[in-house]
């Protein structure tokens, strides 16, 4: 017995730091009194295989085919607005204003708050820094130029969601971090406070400095290290003041619930949505474009506010072509009638003010886009 935890405890020690940690004690009852955890992991809230689907040999071939790898990556430079402290230090007319800055970062501030969603500061989504998702454009601005935040917002503990040197970093500071149920032990083992820390069941609610902050249910799935127990949860965010309401959908398959956290929490002025890094492989735990319009309309109770699209552009994760999912939100959007936000990475808008609306990425495309990748979306989505 002596010896074998004297294994164990090495293996831990050789356990990168990016790994994280796994949650125990408290906080692992806490898991287990959960509605939303059964027989051993959590569970969604539409069952989906997070895996890829069908032959993985065939997956390999598609995945690593030479003429397909130069269609996921840009041509040229992707054009990335250089923010700077004076972008952000003027106050909103509209009391809300939004910075994407890129893939599923964005900075919200509502009514003289600050949120930050899913913040990667990180040159690869991975835990090493030799190998992994390689960023394909530099942050619009540094980390610390960007200037106090209330409050950080993690959707899962994925490597593109979730990054050990800009929590390392954050850490620091005095913004309070709201988690999904779990998620906080990686952050207590990156030396985040236990003060700090909100962390959130589905559908429980934290305030921070006069923001109600809600975590909504996902399709979706965790992990960090070589096994994945699924013992942190995945959540979209409702994030509302007394004036303007935002969600943020990290990553997740097309499910009803959206109606639902619809009618619960919206409609919203912004919805950010994953409508990238989607393929058939696993179509039960990410979105296409079509998919995200839609699930907009679910939320919105028809085509109404302004759909942000996240997750895309920013590193490859995907057989896709890299400007696909740009154009196909594009598409489905117009389509559906819905106003969509396209801005280049760092350049701040307000929804209630003059949209960025010009396709940036054509001109930097590995092969211009002639047409749009077909959609099949309504032009409303009844609520249910």
């Amino acid at each position: 017995m002596t010896a074998s935890r004297s294994l164990s405890s090495s293996l831990r020690s050789l356990r990168p730091l990016a790994f994280g940690a796994d949650p125990a004690g408290e906080r692992m009852e806490r898991i287990r009194r959960s509605p939303h955890f059964a027989n051993g992991t959590f569970q969604n809230p539409v069952e989906g295989k997070p895996g890829p689907h069908g032959s993985k040999v065939e997956f390999a071939k598609t995945y690593f085919d030479k003429e397909q790898r130069v269609r996921r990556a840009p041509a040229g430079t992707i054009p990335v607005h250089p923010t700077t402290l004076a972008d952000l230090a003027k106050p909103p007319v509209s009391g809300l204003r939004i910075t994407w800055m890129g893939h599923s970062s964005v900075l919200a501030e509502i009514d003289g708050r600050r949120v930050l969603f899913d913040p990667v500061w990180g040159e690869r989504c991975s835990p090493f820094a030799f190998a992994g998702p390689k960023r394909l454009h530099p942050v619009p601005l540094p980390l610390a130029a960007l200037g106090p935040v209330d409050v950080v917002v993690i959707s899962h503990d994925h490597y593109d969601h979730l990054d050990l040197p800009t929590i390392q970093a954050l850490a620091g500071t005095d913004t309070v971090f709201a988690v999904p149920l779990g998620v906080g032990a990686h952050l207590e083992h990156w030396g985040v406070s236990p003060d700090r820390l909100r962390e959130l069941d589905w559908h429980e609610s934290t305030k921070v400095n006069g923001l109600t902050l809600t975590a909504t249910p996902a399709r979706h799935f965790c992990g960090r290290g070589l096994r994945n127990q699924q013992h942190t949860l995945w959540a979209s965010w409702a994030v509302a003041s007394d004036q303007h309401r935002v969600f943020h959908s990290g990553d997740t398959g097309y499910f009803p619930g959206f109606a639902d956290i619809g009618r619960e929490h919206g409609p919203f002025d912004l919805t950010m949505i994953q409508i990238g890094a989607y393929s058939e492989w696993w179509p039960d735990i990410h979105m296409r474009p079509d998919e995200g319009v839609r699930a907009h309309l679910d939320l919105q109770g028809g085509a109404h506010g302004v759909l942000l699209p996240i997750h895309w552009g920013t590193f490859n994760l995907a057989p896709h072509p890299w400007e696909e999912p740009g154009e196909g939100t594009l598409a489905a959007a117009r389509e559906a009638g819905v106003s969509v936000a396209l801005p280049h990475p760092g350049l701040p808008f307000e929804p209630a003010g003059p949209l960025p609306v010009d396709p940036w990425w054509r001109t930097v495309a590995a092969q211009a886009t002639a047409t749009a990748p077909k959609t099949s979306i309504p032009t409303a989505t009844p609520v249910n």
